[in-house]
């Protein structure tokens, strides 16, 4: 349900999004192999819209990996539920797929938080 209304407030309702849930030996391989840093992370995002053939599926927006034992450690650490850091991370995963990017620039960096607070806040948490 979260997705879906992430979705729709991100103006990609139709869209398609896949969570993949792994463990941290898995997504560190998927962190090198993809990214080149040699250990593991809380949330990847690998697009559809991207490549060679961005549109012979539209509606494909692409995959969200989260490292559940990472979700699990950050949400101990903020003192929150682990329900909250997995909504956290599907936001981010989800912005990722819709072209933000806080690696470029301070300026971008800060616009992905705003909008990062923004479908937050409307969680209900």
């Amino acid at each position: 349900m979260l997705l879906s209304s992430l979705l729709r407030r991100s103006g990609a309702p139709d869209a398609e999004v896949s969570v993949l849930f792994i463990g941290d030996r898995a997504m560190r391989s998927l962190n090198r192999t993809w990214r080149g840093i040699d250990r593991t992370t809380d949330v990847l995002s690998f697009s559809q819209r991207e490549g060679r053939f961005p549109l012979i599926q539209p509606q494909l927006l692409g995959d969200i990996v989260i490292s559940l034992p990472q979700a699990e450690r950050q949400a101990r650490n903020a003192g929150h539920a682990v329900s909250w850091e997995i909504n956290c991370l599907l936001v981010h995963g989800l912005l990722h797929l819709l072209g933000y990017d806080h690696e470029k620039n301070a300026a971008d960096a800060a616009i992905m938080q705003r909008r990062e607070r923004l479908l937050l806040s409307r969680t209900g948490r």
